[in-house]
């Protein structure tokens, strides 16, 4: 993807008016405070970042509201879904929302999330999903710097307002994320592929280690524990991930029962072959466009800098 020219901020015609980073960032309310939603909380405390949150634990409140966390039922500018998939609908149910808010989840499912709370939100609602959870759940595992490095999947559809994508980019660039453009399907085709299928590849490894006896369990070491990790994850959150994204997810997996059918010295070749890419990157400016931007996602690119009118980035520098 080649360096991209860079229009203004508001076409000729009247177009839309894009935020710029001189204007006061919008405060951020956090609606769940577990593990991703206390860690985005905290994080943003730590950025300088206006956060109120909220969550149906007292607990969870208290430690939020320890890390500097206004706890409020009350939120405007951007307003952040942290809770499980199947509360996603209802969790902000008594609630008081601004009407101008614009409205974003950390769901890692996206289709049926986009479909719902599209529905309810229209162009308002901005889907995410931030690819750095770990096993642990709960407030407990809170940790600011969670998100640091991290890609950060944003979709772009057809009914997005773009101005609000870049509110809900510039959160996850305050927090030391890289934004990663897609669309719905087209995160959840790559998450079933990289996320899903690895979850019901560790629940397979550790059942069928187990079914080999006590032995095999004595003596499993570092390829089995990385191997098996996240199956450590609450398995009804598991469940409810692969499940909410069922068919992208039979055919990854059906994708990876197709490399065991290989011979074995060609399967463990072509798999070193993708270990041992190269990873340099080039650096690109891309312009405040939908299609740009998915490009840029779709070239295994992210956004790491907001700036004026454009957004600077990164693609794979491939030979």
């Amino acid at each position: 993807m080649a360096d991209a020219a860079v229009p203004g901020a508001t076409s000729p015609g009247g177009g839309p008016s894009f935020p710029v980073p001189t204007m006061p960032a919008p405060p951020v309310g956090v609606v769940g405070l577990g593990q991703l939603g206390g860690s985005l909380a905290a994080a943003l405390v730590a950025a300088g970042r206006e956060v109120s949150g909220w969550d149906v634990d007292p607990a969870a409140r208290e430690a939020a509201a320890a890390r500097g966390v206004r706890i409020t039922q009350e939120f405007t500018g951007v307003v952040v879904l942290a809770v499980p998939l199947p509360a996603m609908t209802t969790a902000l149910e008594g609630l008081a929302i601004d009407p101008a808010a614009t409205v974003t989840d950390l769901g890692s499912v996206k289709v049926p999330v986009v479909g719902s709370l599209g529905a309810a939100f229209g162009g308002r609602f901005v889907g995410g999903h931030p690819m750095c959870g770990t096993e642990r759940s709960g407030h407990e595992a809170t940790d600011p710097a969670l998100f640091a490095g991290a890609r950060w999947a944003l979709c772009l559809e057809p009914g997005t307002e773009l101005p609000r994508w870049l509110r809900v980019a510039e959160v996850a660039l305050a927090v030391g994320a890289e934004v990663v453009p897609v669309t719905a399907a087209e995160h959840d085709d790559a998450v079933a592929a990289i996320s899903h299928v690895p979850h019901l590849l560790a629940a397979a490894l550790a059942a069928a280690a187990a079914d080999a006896g006590p032995l095999a369990l004595a003596l499993a070491a570092g390829s089995f524990r990385d191997g098996t990790r996240v199956i450590g994850s609450d398995p009804a959150f598991v469940t409810a991930m692969v499940e909410g994204n069922a068919g992208p997810t039979a055919a990854a997996l059906a994708r990876v029962r197709a490399e065991l059918e290989r011979p074995w010295p060609e399967l463990v070749g072509a798999g070193h072959a993708v270990a041992r890419r190269p990873g340099g990157r080039r650096t690109v400016r891309v312009p405040l466009d939908r299609s740009a931007l998915l490009a840029l996602g779709r070239a295994g690119g992210a956004v790491h800098r907001r700036l004026a009118a454009f957004v600077e980035g990164w693609v794979p520098d491939t030979p």
